[in-house]
């Protein structure tokens, strides 16, 4: 599966323009079967939602995810501040598939406390898997990478792959290079890491987008600026190894 991860500056609540450069920047890469865009990315990490989250209905922005994976034949993620139709605020974290714009989502489970996101946000409750060519991706977003027994693969479910959409500021930068390691390590399976770069009223962002393998290497990667990175995955080199080295089988399975 051909990968491409899109490390984008947001312009604050303008989905719109943030469209645009995302655009652009899929039109220099590589043709692929997915491509990977930050946590908020329409709008930035807005924090208080009221009149920058859009209504799920009525999303600009979701709106042009579906459009494009169906002009691509494409499948597209990241996560968008939405109004949901029980009224509530989600940070949805959205995979789209060119098949009549077909929908996937999970709602961040670990809201950032630490930032007042729980204040107005509402968490979801379970851990999400999704098929896309013949792959199984796990979907998480940002603070959930903190959490390993959230993600944790056979009690999560099964997968191949996990995917982290995030604005995770410079000042925190070493847990993120670290813990996306881990994850990759500790589950056996690929990561599929996407940050911001620029700034918002509150943090600066360096990026640090990486695909890394099961054993904790670095496949593709981001410098610090907006870039748009593609690699190809292979599920065949994934089994291999874990036919080879199972650590999966002795893993803990706690009820």
């Amino acid at each position: 599966m051909k990968v491409s991860l899109i490390q984008t500056d947001i312009t604050w609540a303008s989905p719109q323009e943030n469209i645009s450069r995302i655009e652009a920047m899929m039109t220099v890469c590589e043709p692929s079967e997915l491509y990977v865009l930050p946590e908020m990315w329409a709008t930035g990490f807005a924090t208080q939602p009221q009149g920058i989250a859009e209504s799920e209905k009525k999303s600009v922005a979701l709106a042009w995810m579906k459009h494009k994976a169906q002009q691509l034949g494409c499948a597209i993620c990241g996560s968008l501040a939405v109004r949901a139709e029980d009224g509530t605020y989600r940070n949805r974290h959205y995979f789209v598939t060119p098949s009549q714009g077909e929908t996937v989502y999970y709602d961040k489970r670990h809201l950032f406390a630490h930032g007042h996101e729980n204040d107005f946000y509402t968490c979801g409750s379970q851990p999400v898997i999704v098929q896309w060519q013949g792959w199984r991706l796990l979907l998480q977003t940002c603070y959930d990478l903190r959490f390993p027994v959230f993600s944790r693969y056979g009690r999560a479910g099964e997968y191949d792959a996990i995917i982290y959409v995030a604005n995770w500021p410079e000042r925190r930068q070493l847990a993120w290079n670290t813990l996306v390691r881990a994850r990759a390590i500790e589950n056996q399976c690929y990561v599929l890491a996407v940050n911001r770069i620029g700034d918002d009223a509150h943090c600066h962002y360096v990026g640090g987008s990486a695909v890394i393998d099961p054993m904790g290497r670095t496949v593709s990667e981001c410098a610090h600026a907006e870039c748009a990175s593609s690699v190809e995955l292979s599920l065949v080199k994934l089994h291999d190894m874990r036919s080879r080295f199972r650590v999966l089988a002795d893993r803990d399975d706690f009820a």
